[in-house]
């Protein structure tokens, strides 16, 4: 394990979305473990999902994939993209999509996972998802591995998935369904991933910087 890993979470780039000065990416190269795979790259989103400023302009940036919409009932928000979410459903409301919800303003909610890592939802919040349709938002996607835990949810709780939206993402879509992104492949082209079982990084000897998940990272620095 690589004892350096606070160090190298440090030397961070700022790519910007398309001349938007607040959509803000923070890169760091390297060797990280993800709950699905091994990749090259860190995407921290972290500020993003916090900084009212930075969380505003990205829920309005993604917002403007949609304008194009009918009807949005509710934004199912993975990873803590709540206040994106927020901001998103706010910027869309604002351009005139509607939902189909009794008090005509849609929802923005988050999964409860249960132990056996399946989406879930409690009989006082499944009437946001069942029967609606449903926009799901997440941080990043890179093997689409929670992305397909979300869609199967939503059908489970019979909602529609009208579409799924991303800060970053390597997948252009999960099971027929576009994936809407801000940063792609296109941006980081060196970008990959490894399954967890066939690594090449670990093959060749490159010490691993550090765990991540939607909440962050850890590194192995003591």
């Amino acid at each position: 394990m690589n004892n350096g890993g606070y160090y190298i979470m440090q030397n961070y780039k700022k790519i910007q979305y398309n001349g938007h000065n607040d959509v803000i990416l923070r890169i760091t190269p390297g060797h990280f473990i993800t709950p699905h795979s091994h990749v090259n790259y860190y995407m921290d989103l972290c500020d993003t999902k916090a900084r009212m400023k930075e969380a505003r302009a990205t829920g309005e940036a993604l917002a403007e994939m949609y304008l194009a919409s009918d009807v949005i009932d509710t934004i199912l928000c993975l990873n803590g993209m709540e206040v994106v979410g927020a901001y998103m459903g706010d910027k869309l409301t604002q351009a005139g999509i509607i939902s189909l919800n009794s008090h005509k303003t849609m929802y923005i909610t988050q999964p409860e996972y249960n132990v056996n890592g399946q989406m879930m939802f409690r009989d006082n919040n499944k009437h946001m998802i069942s029967g609606k349709k449903v926009l799901i938002l997440i941080d990043s996607a890179t093997t689409g591995g929670t992305l397909l835990t979300a869609l199967n949810s939503v059908r489970f709780y019979q909602g529609e998935i009208v579409g799924i939206s991303a800060v970053f993402s390597i997948a252009t879509q999960i099971d027929s369904i576009p994936i809407r992104a801000l940063f792609t492949q296109r941006d980081f082209p060196d970008y990959a991933s490894f399954p967890q079982d066939g690594c090449k990084l670990c093959k060749e000897g490159v010490p691993i910087d550090a765990i991540c998940n939607g909440f962050g990272y850890s590194t192995f620095e003591q």
